[in-house]
């Protein structure tokens, strides 16, 4: 989400004559669009600002947008000397006039209204962060509460766009060369539109299976979404990749704990043996679908008891891949309240133990793609090897094998000759 924010950000930019360069030494704003999900990331803006400021003898204007811009506001200017203006999340349309009021001479400027009804969601192929795969937010906010979570208060309720506007950006990112487009979210599967405008010939049980069968009727080669919401994983959104090819076999399912008491504790609004029945579901699918997920270890009140079952869990679903994490604290998140009773050693202790069961599980898993041809679309040449090209999977593997650039921008069938600890490498066929 934030790299679209920032993709519109530096289209709205360009628009009003601004040029974006290349070395932040000589730029004369640096905009940092920030995230909150974890307290790192808010530590890494106060590092940042004070570099930016130090490193110059003129200092520029410098600007905060993002989850961290909205949840603090103008306490920035206290906590942060150097900071010339704020922009929330979904103010991010009038950057441009918080730039043009400092100019004016106006200190401490601060904009953390909402997003305007004729708020522009296009991205200018020559701002996109690659010519060939775009991000598309379908649906913004959250109202799921979980207790640890802070992107309710960052990013506001869930307001999804009408699906015939989502088609008209589709039709247009083809026009201009995209190959791949990521359908993104808070909780994208949570789609629910005001109207049925655009939905009416497809068929589909919930609002967002039919969308997805929608944008595959565009004819577009890959389709992504991400990320989806255990609770609102219809089976039908299975049924709906079987039927269509161009969607990604590509699930990506948070599961954060596999205790159905801490999960109770987090509010997460399902039980491990109701996630279960959504990973048999895609576990059964006519096509091979890889799972991915979110884990979080060390939770208040998390017993060591509890944690095993988030071990057995990993195992029981066979994740192709899994980001895990260490608890910390939000302040504003009911978990807030809670008393952080696992120790750093104990969390520490736990993320390894189970990022070494992850490790081995991954691994088997990649084993099934040796021998098999995969299509990848070549996006870029290889950072390790000048003579190799890298990709992503239609299962959103990365994928490097020899070629040339004659190749970008198309997708090409691979046969996987071997497998890293976190992508493939094969030969072209």
């Amino acid at each position: 989400m934030n790299v679209s924010d920032s993709e519109r950000v530096a289209t709205l930019l360009e628009s009003k004559g601004y040029k974006l360069t290349p070395n932040e030494d000589t730029a004369d704003i640096v905009l940092l669009n920030t995230c909150s999900v974890r307290e790192k990331a808010e530590h890494k803006l106060y590092t940042r600002v004070g570099r930016i400021r130090k490193s110059r003898e003129f200092k520029p204007m410098i600007g905060v947008m993002g989850c961290v811009a909205q949840l603090e506001g103008e306490t920035l200017f206290e906590k942060i000397e150097g900071i010339d203006l704020v922009v929330g999340t979904q103010a991010v349309g009038r950057v441009t006039n918080a730039i043009e009021s400092v100019l004016n001479g106006n200190e401490f400027v601060t904009d953390l209204g909402q997003r305007e009804s004729d708020y522009d969601w296009s991205v200018s192929p020559s701002q996109r962060n690659s010519p060939y795969v775009a991000f598309l937010p379908i649906i913004e906010g959250c109202n799921k509460f979980c207790t640890y979570c802070i992107v309710p208060f960052s990013r506001g309720r869930e307001l999804s766009l009408p699906a015939s506007e989502i088609i008209r950006h589709i039709l247009t990112l083809r026009s201009q060369g995209i190959k791949e487009v990521h359908l993104i979210g808070q909780n994208v599967n949570s789609y629910k539109p005001e109207t049925e405008s655009g939905l009416e010939p497809f068929k589909g049980a919930t609002h967002f299976s039919r969308l997805l069968r929608a944008v595959a009727a565009t004819g577009i080669e890959i389709i992504k979404f991400n990320t989806s919401f255990p609770r609102d994983f219809h089976p039908d959104i299975v049924d709906a990749i079987d039927e269509c090819e161009n969607l990604s076999t590509w699930v990506h399912l948070p599961i954060q704990s596999g205790s159905d008491r801490i999960l109770g504790l987090m509010k997460r609004g399902h039980t491990f043996s109701g996630y279960m029945k959504r990973i048999e579901k895609i576990r059964a699918a006519k096509r091979d679908i890889s799972l991915t997920t979110d884990i979080i270890v060390g939770f208040p009140g998390e017993t060591y008891e509890d944690f095993l079952d988030t071990k057995k869990a990993v195992e029981l679903c066979g994740y192709d891949m899994a980001y895990i994490f260490k608890y910390s604290p939000r302040f504003g998140t009911p978990a807030w309240k809670m008393a952080d009773d696992v120790t750093y050693h104990e969390k520490t202790e736990r993320f390894l133990e189970l990022e070494k069961t992850q490790k081995n599980i991954q691994s088997e898993r990649l084993e099934r793609y040796i021998g098999r041809i995969i299509k990848v679309l070549v996006e870029r040449q290889s950072s390790r090897r000048l003579e190799d090209m890298t990709g992503h999977s239609e299962c959103h593997k990365l994928v490097n094998f020899k070629g040339s650039n004659s190749l970008l921008g198309t997708e090409v069938n691979v046969k996987i000759s071997e497998i890293k600890t976190n992508s493939l490498y094969g030969e072209l066929c």
